[in-house]
């Protein structure tokens, strides 16, 4: 009796002290199989962040069997996949809000669902719920050469659009992010050049230079330029408008205006380089005679 009393109490006694030892174990952090990667891209203004976790081939079939045709995926693996636009876009032409949603899939043979979820802090795709879905567009898988890890990319990249590519063995599935990049360049625009201070010169300059590039709302970069200029002329601001009514057609005007530039960018200090619009003045005074 006593040696089973005195068993006794050493296994109390040592339950006690695991109950109340400091739990490290609960911090403990290990590599995952799957590691978790994160990719963003700037379209025009607007960030695209997709977050997820690659999961490997590692000589497994994917496509029907790890990951099953016609039932929904969470596109990875470990936590759901996490796709963040920070303006609204539409997804092969479908508009979805500004937002961060958990980014889950459908695949078949020759046809993919993809699903934005309002709920993104899911474990997979376990919990989903189709009553959360914001948007389900269509896309088309494409045979492509052999990727190991999964991955998102983008790799075709326009001003207002990019092409989101998900690649995993020889498989690519694409599709397309569409922002309004002039309508929110012209309000930020617009907003930054109502809230200049009365002696910068340059934001209003930036302004108008931006959208003679992009060669649209013309008659507002006009008046920036005006603006940019009644606050101090400059070799940048005076170049600018010397293009300007050039392109119109007005070289009479051009021609002294660019000759002003030139002299204030060659006193400037530092000096600006003045060759460009040098050749473009020596062009112009050749078209007058």
């Amino acid at each position: 009796m006593k040696t089973s009393t005195r068993f006794c109490f050493y296994t109390l006694a040592l339950l006690f002290v695991l109950a109340n030892a400091p739990r490290t174990s609960a911090q403990l952090k290990l590599p995952r199989p799957s590691q978790k990667s994160s990719v963003t891209q700037t379209v025009g203004l607007t960030d695209v962040t997709i977050t997820y976790s690659r999961p490997g081939v590692k000589g497994r079939a994917i496509w029907g069997e790890l990951v099953p045709y016609d039932k929904v995926w969470r596109t990875g693996a470990n936590e759901a996949t996490v796709f963040t636009v920070t303006d609204d876009v539409t997804i092969n032409g479908q508009k979805l809000p500004a937002g961060t949603y958990s980014f889950h899939t459908i695949p078949s043979k020759d046809e993919w669902t993809i699903i934005f979820n309002k709920d993104d802090g899911q474990w997979g795709s376990f919990q989903y719920d189709e009553k959360k879905d914001a948007l389900r567009v269509k896309a088309k898988p494409q045979t492509a050469e052999m990727q190991e890890w999964l991955s998102f990319s983008f790799p075709d990249l326009k001003m207002n659009s990019a092409q989101v590519a998900l690649r995993w063995e020889k498989l690519m599935v694409p599709f397309t992010v569409e922002v309004d990049t002039m309508t929110k360049a012209l309000a930020d625009a617009r907003a930054a050049v109502a809230a200049a201070k009365p002696d910068d010169w340059r934001t209003p300059f930036q302004a108008a230079s931006w959208f003679v590039q992009a060669e649209t709302n013309m008659d507002e970069a006009r008046k920036w330029v005006e603006q940019s200029i009644a606050v101090k002329e400059t070799y940048n601001n005076l170049s600018l408008k010397s293009q300007m009514l050039a392109k119109e057609g007005k070289t009479g005007e051009a021609i002294p205006l660019a000759e002003k530039a030139i002299q204030l960018g060659k006193a400037a200090q530092p000096a600006a380089n003045t060759s460009g619009l040098e050749k473009m003045l020596a062009e112009w005074k050749a078209k007058k005679m």
